[in-house]
């Protein structure tokens, strides 16, 4: 009966380790390859599904200058490169520097305002 006993415990206590031991991966870095020797060659940028099975996906390969981003169409059997390209840099600005358009309800209310007349 004690033998059962210590075989549930051993269970228990083997099982609760598992998510505790891929936290600490997790937390060390060596899942993402940070102590190993860099980060990851490939970086995930963005990717946009077209049906069942097909993408479109753009990575991020190289470091520093050299940084590249490639658009791929990717689908069950195959991955084609389908544009090599340097990456996007966001504006400094936070995107002031584009050229602000009138909402809706401004335009809207010009074009309801009746015309003065001249006095």
């Amino acid at each position: 009966m004690a033998s059962t006993g210590l075989l549930i415990v051993w269970f228990v206590v083997i099982v609760a380790l598992i998510p505790v031991s891929l936290w600490l991966l997790k937390r060390s870095g060596l899942a993402n390859g940070a102590l190993g020797g860099g980060q990851a060659p490939v970086k995930p940028v963005g990717n946009l599904n077209l049906g069942p099975g097909q993408r479109i996906v753009t990575v991020e390969v190289g470091e520093g200058e050299s940084r590249t981003w490639l658009v791929l169409g990717v689908t069950s059997q195959q991955i084609h490169t389908l544009h090599t390209m340097a990456p996007l840099a966001p504006p400094a600005d936070g995107g002031a520097s584009q050229p602000t358009v009138p909402a809706f309800a401004q335009l809207l209310r010009g074009k309801m305002a009746k015309p003065q007349e001249p006095q």
